[in-house]
Formats: C-alpha cells, structure tokens, sequence
C-alpha cells in the first residue's frame, strides 16, 4: 500500500485531472437564461433615408407649392437636387423623385440643413420655407 503522502498526491491529481477534463468540454460555452425578462425592449425605426421629426411646426403647415417652385429653381436648389418638375438634374444632393420626403423632413431639412446641405434658416422667410417644402413634398410624389 502507499504511504499515506503518495496517495494523497494520487489523489490530488487525479481530481485536478478530473476538473481540468470537465472544464474542457469541446468549446461549447453555456450562458445562463434569465426566468424572467423585466421591462420592453423599445421598437426599431424602419431604416430611412427620409429620418426627420415627425411634427411640423404650423408656421410651415400651409405652404403654396407654386410659390416654392420658383424659389426651389432660384436659390440653387436644382443645383444639388434631382426633381424632373423643376428641370433639376443635381447630383450632390438626394434625388427628390426617389426620396419623396415628408413635409416634416423637407421643413426640417430646409431649417437646419445635413451634410453639404446649408441651412436656409435666416436665409429664407417662414413662408419662402414653408413654400419651398410644400413644393419639394407635392413635385416628388408626382413624377
């Protein structure tokens, strides 16, 4: 029989043997599942290109689409935009008969401008914005 220190190094190897062989089980690494979730998880946003806030200010609710067409081809707007009613072939900037943007969008645009856009805020009246946006919004949707 061994002496007692022999088999207590046996032993000792044998179980850290046993823990190392368990602890390697193939790669498989288990996460323990929660029972109960608490809370929502909140809705996605379809992806758009046409993102704005949803709410327009009634200062630009009622625009004349047929004063904002002759302001849309004045202020170089057609320059950067493609929209087939104002002529406009401009690439730099979204094509308007693809994007069809909301009245939303096109006021929040025209206020605040987005990447090479500028804002027209202070460049243009109230009413020229609300005209501008009303005639982007109405000319996209009818080509």
């Amino acid at each position: 029989m061994p002496a007692p220190r022999t088999a207590l190094r046996l032993l000792s190897g044998a179980l850290a043997a046993a823990f190392l062989a368990a602890g390697c089980g193939g790669g498989t690494v288990v996460a323990p599942e929660p029972d109960t979730v608490v809370g929502t998880v909140p809705a996605q946003p379809a992806a758009t290109t046409t993102a704005a806030p949803e709410t327009v200010p009634a200062a630009y609710r009622n625009g004349d689409p047929a004063a904002g067409k002759p302001l849309f081809q004045g202020k170089g707007c057609n320059a950067c935009h493609t929209l087939k009613d104002a002529g406009a072939t401009g690439t730099v900037g979204p094509n308007l008969d693809e994007v069809h943007p909301t009245l939303a969008l096109a006021v929040d645009r025209l206020l605040n401008g987005k990447g090479q856009m500028p804002p027209f805020k202070g460049q243009l009246t109230t009413k020229q914005i609300a005209d501008v946006a009303a005639y982007v919004v109405q000319a996209s949707r009818q080509g």
